[in-house]
């Protein structure tokens, strides 16, 4: 019989949010025992509700950004059996609620790493998967943006404090014996969605469902990813053997991605036909928005990984799930 107390064991921070929702399930295929800690501020209870009487797996609600609700989460943890590793995925994915109120990425996103670095370091869990993003390369026009490229020049407070967040890593990383993985995330899409185009999209049509309305001039072009190959990868990076240190990696398909004005009239097609398309000015669809980028995902698939949808296809099996779950 299996000692309880030999299991091991995953935080997953901001588990209740989209990424984690998906994360979860391969964990526990893995035998390991699984705990969550979320604000509940995006993520939702309801998505928890499939573990509610799995033995192996807890939530707990928790600011991590607060020092003795991240302590409380590491300390549930520990208390499971082997706590070995961490997924911090808790950050604010709002971009536009950043750039009104910066105190919101400073909270959400860079304290929550700060914090959570700190009970690492107490409780000496010396893995760390990291939700990091193509934002932190800010708008370098048509330049492939691979993992060396720089200066790196966020222009949104969300990719300010990630890129802060990834220094505070790696300062973290030369204390001792510490492995660490900043995966830099293009646009992910897929359900359960709590943000992004696709949804947006959705909702508008659903409340007027003769005219769309479309921020910026529809001409924006980025790579999307589906979830599930987002989650592949991860697990893909996180298997092979690697000493200690930090290793940032871009995760995303290998094409140059669609245009908003495509993924506009996709949606117009499956949730509302006919609907008149209205589109703003400008290529960016809000402050902080980078309406063009170049993605390079050599390093990856080097590491022998490659994503099976591409953009175009991951947007439109998303725009599907995303509308079934909305009863279209």
């Amino acid at each position: 019989m299996t000692n309880p107390s030999n299991r091991l064991v995953s935080l997953i921070t901001g588990g209740a949010g989209f990424i984690g929702v998906n994360l979860i399930p391969q964990l526990r295929a893995e035998g390991r025992r699984v705990v969550v800690a979320d604000n509940f501020s995006r993520g939702l209870q309801a998505y928890l509700a499939p573990y509610a009487a799995d033995p192996d797996f807890q939530a707990v609600k928790a600011d991590l950004s607060v020092r003795s609700d991240c302590e409380r989460a590491f300390a549930m943890a520990a208390g499971l059996g082997q706590f070995d590793e961490v997924w911090h995925l808790a950050a604010n994915s709002d971009i536009p609620a950043g750039v009104a109120n910066p105190d919101i990425d400073l909270r959400d996103t860079f304290l929550t790493s700060f914090e959570v670095l700190r009970a690492m370091r107490i409780h000496g869990v010396a893995r760390l998967q990291f939700a990091s993003s193509s934002a932190i390369y800010g708008d370098l026009g048509d330049r492939e943006l691979h993992e060396a490229i720089g200066p790196l020049l966020p222009i949104s407070n969300y990719g300010a404090m990630k890129l802060a967040s990834e220094a505070q890593i790696s300062a973290a990383a030369e204390s001792g014996r510490f492995t660490a993985h900043l995966f830099r995330f293009p646009n992910v899409v897929g359900v359960p969605a709590t943000h992004g185009v696709i949804l947006d999209f959705v909702r508008k049509l659903l409340a007027t469902p003769g005219t769309l309305d479309v921020l910026g001039d529809g001409t924006q072009q980025k790579s999307y990813l589906h979830v599930s190959d987002l989650i592949a990868a991860m697990l893909h990076v996180r298997a092979l053997k690697q000493g200690a240190g930090v290793a940032p990696i871009n995760i995303g398909p290998v094409d140059e991605g669609v245009r908003v004005r495509w993924i506009a009239e996709e949606v117009a097609k499956r949730v509302c036909s006919g609907a008149q398309l209205r589109f703003g000015l400008g290529n960016k669809g809000w402050v902080g928005d980078v309406p063009r980028f170049r993605y390079s995902t050599a390093a990856l698939q080097s590491l022998g990984w490659a994503p099976r949808l591409g953009s175009q296809a991951a947007v439109l099996r998303a725009i599907d799930e995303i509308a079934s779950t909305h009863g279209v």
